[in-house]
This record gives C-alpha cells, structure tokens and sequence, in this order.
C-alpha cells in the first residue's frame, strides 16, 4: 500500500463540504484519524485581486486539489460592494494555489469535477474555445500530472492535452442506485430512457446499459432540438422545436431523461412537456451538475402539478441548502466515488472500474426485485 503520510487534499472553500467527506471516506479506507487535508488560507483583497497560501508544507507529497468552480455562493469584498464569486475567480484561485505549490510536491492533480468552460468546446463563431485554451495552460505546467473531472460536456476537450493524464467520470451508479432505492417496483418494470437532444445520446446510452437486469423492460428515445439560428436571446439560439424519435408507443411508461446538467431549466420543461403528451406516467431527471441558473420556482410548480417526479444530480457541484429541502431534488453524495478515485490513483491501482463499471445496477436491481 502506498505511503499515507505522502497524501494530501488541498479543498477550496468552494468545495469544503464535498472535500471533508472526501477526507471521511479517504481516512476510512487507510484506517486512520489523520486528516489528509493540508491547511491553506483564502484571502481576496478590496481591489479584486485574491491569494492562496499553503499553511503546511506539500514537499514530496502527492496533491490533490478539489475546487468546484460552480460555487457561487462565497463573497468578497470589493472597492466597497460585495461580488459573488464566478468561476472565472475560481479558476484563477485554482492557478494561484499551483503557483504557491512551487515546484515541491512529488506530484499534483486538480480535481475539477464540474469542467471550468466545459460548454466552450467548439467554436461556432468569433470565440475562444476556453475549455481547451484553460486546459492547455494547465498542461503547460511540467509538475500537473493528471486532470480529473466528471461527465464532461464534451470528452474531446482532452485533446488539448498533450503531457497530462485527463480522466473523466460518471456518477451514474451512485446516481441509479439511489434511485433504485427510493422507487416503487412498480415505476422500474417497465422504463425508457430519453435524451433531451442529440448531444445526450451517449449519455443516455451509458445509462440505458447500466440498467441492466431480466426484470425490466427498457427502451430509448431520443429528442432533437430544431433552433433558430438568426436570433440570439440570452446568449442562445432559441429553440423552435423539439422532435422525437423513438417507439411512438411510449404511453404509462417510466421516463428517465439523462444529462449532463439543467442549467435554466428550460429545454428540459418542454421535453417533460412533450413526454406528458405522449401520455408518459412517470418522469424523471438524471443529471450530474443542477446548476438552477433561474431559480427553482418553474421546477416547483410543474412537481405541483404532477409533471414530473423527481430530479436525481449530485453534490459534486453547489446547490443552495434551501432548494435540497425539496421533496423532488435528490442530490446524491457522490464524494465516497472521488475517495475511491484518489485512493486508487495514489496507490497505483487501475481505475478502469470505477470509469464504467456497467454490472453495478444490474445487481441492485436483481436485489430490489429480489425484496418483493
């Protein structure tokens, strides 16, 4: 087993929840009380500018970094008034916290689980593709030896990488077997998966394969956004319509609707629309980032009026503590998921199962079943 004493998280403010129960399930696995998270101050000064420094030394150490550039709920304080942090102050804090690293520890890795620019992965204009531009500044770095992040919008965005190791996980598992858990039989025997639009089909597909087992019926489908791309409103094309593709025949099935993330909200609440139409009974949301860029109002009064039934993320990204008191938002702890990670990374171990392991959900399902 790889030396303990050589590993160490250094978590964010912006990722402090998610970084102590990491540490948790990272003390757990070794069996130890030490804490492997290294102390550092965060510090922003009245003109804008911030500073991280290191309060321990990281010197032969391997270093994790954990920073969740989609917390906006910190402040600080600016020429008098009070700025929310956005994950452009976030991203910069992540490269002050490199610098202060120097060149000591024996290794380093940013663990960034929502991908900082992850939309900007293709030029469709006069525009930077800054995912692949902030990745390529990280790979410049001779001392960053990998870069782990989850369900990133486009996986292409690697190919910015040339020298460090680029890793992309999915919470799909922690996600369906909570589900699973938190479902009448009833609603799983007879289930469709649905991508909101074309992008999402392999995600669909990787849940779809996932939810393996003899005691479901399950299907796929697939929507298509038809978009006016002559007007820009809120810096979108607004969409026309939403096509769909599939078996027709879909009525008093189980919808599971897979992303990445909802961002406003407002592609998904015509898809659950159109699923209703077509006389779906049950609807459901999967996504690994709720990012509610709009409020959740809109979320509220379509669960009101039995819409849809639930929204299944994850905490590896902020979402205010008000809107998980919801009755339909289930953000499920994905953090035992990064422990795993780093244990096996820090012990030279593959990580190939924890990338897409595929037989998990097919045994929690034979195990439900099994319960009746």
């Amino acid at each position: 087993m790889a030396d303990t004493n050589k590993l160490k998280l250094i978590v964010f403010k912006s990722a402090l929840e998610l970084g102590e129960k990491v540490d948790y399930h990272l003390k757990s696995f070794y069996g130890t009380q030490n804490s492997f998270i290294l102390p550092i101050k965060e510090t922003w000064f009245n003109d804008g500018h911030g500073k991280v420094e290191l309060l321990d030394t990281v010197r032969g150490k391997d270093v994790y970094m954990l920073q969740d550039i989609g917390n906006y709920s910190l402040q600080y304080k600016m020429h008098g008034f009070y700025n929310h942090t956005s994950p452009n102050d976030l991203n910069q804090q992540l490269k002050d916290a490199i610098g202060a690293c120097k060149c000591h520890p024996n290794s380093l890795s940013i663990i960034m689980p929502l991908l900082y620019a992850g939309r900007q992965h293709r030029r469709n204009g006069r525009e930077a593709l800054s995912c692949a531009a902030n990745l390529r500044e990280l790979d410049a770095d001779p001392y960053i030896k990998r870069f782990i992040t989850f369900d990133a919008h486009d996986e292409g965005v690697q190919q910015a990488l040339a020298y460090t190791e680029f890793d992309n996980f999915f919470a799909t598992n922690t996600i369906l077997e909570d589900f699973i858990s938190n479902t009448d039989i009833s609603e799983l025997e007879n289930v469709i998966f649905v991508a909101p639009d074309g992008g999402a089909a392999g995600r669909r597909d990787f849940y779809l394969n996932s939810f393996n087992s003899k005691y479901v019926v399950k299907d796929a489908g697939s929507f298509y956004k038809k978009r006016d791309y002559n007007t820009i409103v809120d810096g979108k094309n607004p969409i026309i319509e939403h096509s769909y593709s599939g078996n027709p025949d879909i009525s008093g099935k189980t919808a599971i609707v897979v992303d990445d993330m909802i961002a406003s909200g407002g592609s998904m609440f015509d898809v659950i629309n159109e699923l209703k139409n077509r006389g779906v009974e049950h609807i459901y949301v999967m996504c690994t980032f709720a990012l509610f860029t709009e409020g959740i109002d809109k979320f509220n009064k379509y669960y009101e009026e039995g819409k849809f039934d639930g929204i299944y993320t994850t905490n590896l990204s902020y979402i205010p503590e008000e809107y998980k008191k919801e009755e339909w938002l289930h953000a499920v702890d994905s953090s035992k998921q990064v422990a795993q990670v780093i244990r096996n990374l820090h012990n030279d171990e593959s990580i190939s199962p924890l990338l897409r392991d595929k037989s998990y959900i097919g045994k929690v399902l034979t195990k439900k079943f099994g319960e009746q």
